[in-house]
């Protein structure tokens, strides 16, 4: 299957899958893959170790504009880096994950994350995951994708994704948090979590890896006679 030279844009709400299906669709079809969800993990891992949001998550938002002025988180071999610091598995963690949102909300954060991925997204064949994609990032892509799947499966897997990384989580906490995270995305003022009318919504509950990809492959056939 030959894909033309296009942005394809992969939203929806978090612990879906988003990352694990855009990573393969950049592997099945020699695209490169960009992780927006990374670089605001990133931001919020700086703004925590350098006193930008508190534990209730109360923000300094003029303190933290200025610092990112000088922050240079980008991609690298073995995933996110902070500098020269390998940040990966300090973005993944739960207490991360819990103050993604608000910081996320922050427009001078959004306009910076945006920025680094329209760089990056600017000679195409990129493949990108997130909230606003779709909408915000590249209102012009070629393919959009919407992902959903039911909260308690979400949870599931988010929760079973941590344990394997050997935190201690239960069901009920990784729900909550999801459930706070999803009303947060989708009421912020800035840039909130909804679907681009022209995309096409993949409910992935039940289906494996090799389902939504054939999924996938009818859609591009569809759309690009491919």
């Amino acid at each position: 299957m030959h894909i033309p030279d296009i942005i394809i844009a992969v939203d929806g709400y978090s612990s879906t899958g988003k990352s694990s299906f855009a990573k393969a669709i950049a592997k099945e079809f020699s695209f490169t893959y960009l992780d927006s969800g990374a670089l605001y993990r990133g931001v919020t891992l700086f703004a925590m170790e350098n006193g930008f949001i508190d534990e209730d998550c109360r923000i300094d938002e003029k303190g933290l504009e200025t610092a990112l002025n000088n922050l240079d988180i980008h991609f690298g071999e073995g995933g996110t880096y902070m500098g020269d610091r390998l940040i990966e598995k300090e973005i993944r963690s739960l207490e991360v994950a819990s103050k993604v949102s608000p910081i996320a909300t922050v427009p001078q954060v959004r306009a910076y994350v945006d920025r680094k991925l329209r760089e990056e997204g600017q000679h195409k064949r990129v493949v990108m995951d997130g909230r606003d994609i779709g909408t915000t990032v590249f209102p012009e892509a070629e393919l959009k994708i919407f992902m959903t799947a039911d909260p308690l499966v979400r949870a599931e897997r988010r929760a079973a994704e941590m344990r394997a990384k050997g935190e201690d989580v239960s069901i009920e906490n990784v729900l909550k948090n999801l459930q706070e995270r999803d009303y947060i995305d989708s009421h912020r003022e800035t840039s909130p979590l909804s679907k681009a009318d022209d995309a096409v919504v993949l409910d992935n509950s039940y289906m494996t890896p090799d389902d939504q990809m054939q999924w996938l492959k009818k859609v591009m056939a569809e759309r690009f006679g491919c």
